[in-house]
């Protein structure tokens, strides 16, 4: 009978299937993880309390580099919050200018990390397809903003600038473009059956578990529970478009995979009919103070970003910095079942379970 002993083994900081700056300390017997124990805050930067010392429109390039694959989610949801609180009206330009830019920035999202994924368990072309049609993306949201990855392009009341000349007809063009794509991305990767047996059934919990973890996006969606709060709580005006909210029910790591290719192509849906019902003339910023001061009183509002739902809690005593603002960060708590995944679990699927988490350390550290 061979006999082993349990060993302590760090998966981290610095790997780069960690996604960002995490570490796993996992304790093993053999291959089998006993027991996971995550260990994150190499990123923490007090973006919460440093707002407390800023006025609201300096806040806005903080939220960029929290999750810092979704930057335009980010700063809507602060802007989204102030804009609550002061009752403000937001013209029509602006918020379909918001729309595009959040779905561009949510297919760009799901394309860093389908092709991270599949670099995690081996597979090298589709990382280079992704980043590809990704660059088409970041070079429509650069154009618009003048940024790369931090935008800072929402502000409270509306958007920096208007859409240059012609942008709307280069994003018109982007859609079928990346239709195209995505249809080789499921040749490529979808129909591959070592791909299929490498995640089928691995990393898989009900929709209780789901629930009671607090998890949403697609870690929630996956497990067959419909929530999605662009249709369940629609903000914006993401009533006025249709879509569908995909869901699967085996809750595992190739359920999420479905999950989020599916939401590309329903990204892709709401993309092509803003841009068709753009307005052709009108503001793209409402009527604000120079220095914005919410009324006395606290708000919270949540949106739904590529990772799941964001919110935003403001507390104000009236003057033009927060009393207090906190942030619900999607990564944060998607990644909470994390050691209850892998437990039991052996070691060569530890990468595919995180991966398949899909998080961003810059928002769970915070």
């Amino acid at each position: 009978m061979i006999r082993t002993e349990e060993m302590l083994l760090n998966v981290g900081p610095q790997h780069p299937s960690t996604h960002g700056v995490f570490r796993i300390v996992l304790k093993i017997d053999g291959e089998i993880i006993k027991e996971a124990t995550p260990v994150i805050g190499y990123l923490h930067r007090g973006t919460e309390k440093i707002a407390e010392n800023l006025q609201y429109t300096q806040i806005i390039p903080y939220t960029d580099r929290m999750d810092y694959l979704a930057a335009m989610t980010n700063n809507y949801i602060l802007c989204h919050a102030v804009e609550t609180m002061m009752a403000m009206e937001i013209p029509e330009r602006a918020e379909y200018l918001r729309v595009i830019v959040m779905e561009l920035g949510r297919v760009a999202s799901h394309l860093v990390w389908f092709g991270t994924y599949l670099l995690d368990i081996g597979a090298m072309s589709p990382f280079l397809y992704a980043f590809r049609e990704r660059e088409a993306i970041i070079n429509l949201l650069t154009e618009i903003s003048g940024g790369r990855l931090t935008f800072n392009y929402m502000r409270v009341g509306g958007v920096k600038w208007d859409a240059p000349e012609g942008w709307i007809d280069k994003v018109r063009e982007f859609v079928p473009y990346m239709r195209e794509q995505l249809a080789g991305y499921h040749d490529l990767v979808t129909g591959n059956e070592i791909f299929m047996a490498r995640i089928n059934g691995v990393g898989a919990y009900s929709k209780e578990k789901a629930l009671s973890y607090s998890l949403s996006g697609a870690n929630l969606r996956c497990t067959g529970v419909k929530w999605d709060l662009r249709k369940n709580e629609p903000y914006s005006i993401y009533d006025r478009f249709d879509f569908d909210v995909p869901v699967f029910h085996e809750g595992d790591a190739l359920a999420r995979y479905n999950c989020r290719m599916a939401e590309i192509e329903e990204a892709l849906k709401i993309v092509e009919q803003a841009v068709e019902q753009f307005p052709e003339e009108g503001p793209f910023m409402a009527k604000v103070p120079r220095i914005i001061k919410p009324p006395a009183g606290e708000t919270y509002v949540r949106i739904e970003s590529p990772r799941g739902e964001i919110g935003c809690y403001i507390a104000s005593k009236g003057k033009k910095e927060p009393y207090r603002l906190k942030f619900r960060r999607p990564s944060f708590y998607n990644l909470q079942i994390l050691p209850e995944l892998l437990e039991g679990e052996n070691i060569s699927n530890l990468i595919a379970i995180l991966g398949g988490i899909d998080i961003v350390l810059g928002e769970v550290d915070g």
